[in-house]
């Protein structure tokens, strides 16, 4: 696995616990006898992870049809000598969202020099969420907050419909989840204001963008960042 699918990887897996109107985080079982159950917000790539496996072995090793084929509750087979408490350290709140060759933790101002990712109504703010919700239509257009590299493209994971992740410099990400349509692709160098995906209702009741800035692997609050409007 590149170091760009690493860094995909580690970012979707805890991304799947942003929205307080998604699935609730929950802990995944330990691991027994190399079985782990598969607990709400995993991914394989998390699992494989944790297990110091690839996920090609995971899905030969559980004859799965691809990397999405996963459900909670479902067991899954894994390499034996990777314990339960390893397994609860690599869960733990904080752990790292991007995975360098050498860690580095920013503690620096937050840059005011993003734009917002859509327009419409702000209907959720941080604090009632990880990040904010933002009401519009089916096929608004969704912006790349600041310039950067996207390192997530994917859907299939109950309650955040399709998903695009983009890593920027100073150890930040940000998220734009419930999209129609995603228009960039993994690896992609993309601008900022860049149109990256058009806004939808993809595991959502409702048309919105749910929107989460993280740094050092932590949601941390979108006002702080974009401008006043």
């Amino acid at each position: 696995m590149t170091t760009l699918r690493l860094i995909a990887a580690l970012a979707f897996a805890l991304i799947l616990d942003a929205c307080s109107t998604s699935p609730n985080t929950a802990s995944g079982a330990a691991a027994q006898a190399g079985v782990y159950t598969v607990a709400q917000g995993d991914t394989l790539y998390g699992i494989a992870r944790r297990f110091k496996q690839s996920v090609p072995a995971l899905v030969s090793m559980n004859h799965l049809k691809d990397k999405d084929d996963i459900r909670v509750g479902q067991q899954l087979r894994v390499n034996s000598r990777s314990g339960s408490a390893d397994v609860a350290a690599k869960r733990a709140p904080g752990a790292a969202a991007v995975e360098t060759e050498a860690e580095v933790v920013d503690t620096g101002p937050a840059p005011r020099d993003w734009v917002w990712p859509t327009d419409g109504k702000q209907t959720a703010g941080f604090g009632a969420t990880k990040g904010v919700e933002i009401s519009g239509s089916s096929g608004q257009e969704v912006r790349a907050a600041n310039e950067g590299t996207i390192s997530f493209v994917g859907g299939g994971i109950r309650g955040y419909g399709n998903l695009v992740i983009i890593k920027h410099s100073g150890n930040l990400l940000s998220v734009y989840a419930h999209n129609k349509t995603v228009l960039v692709k993994e690896g992609q160098a993309v601008a900022k204001g860049q149109k990256i995906a058009e806004m939808g209702d993809s595991d959502s009741d409702t048309v919105k963008l749910y929107f989460e800035i993280r740094r050092n692997g932590k949601p941390v609050d979108p006002s702080s960042y974009l401008p006043p409007r």
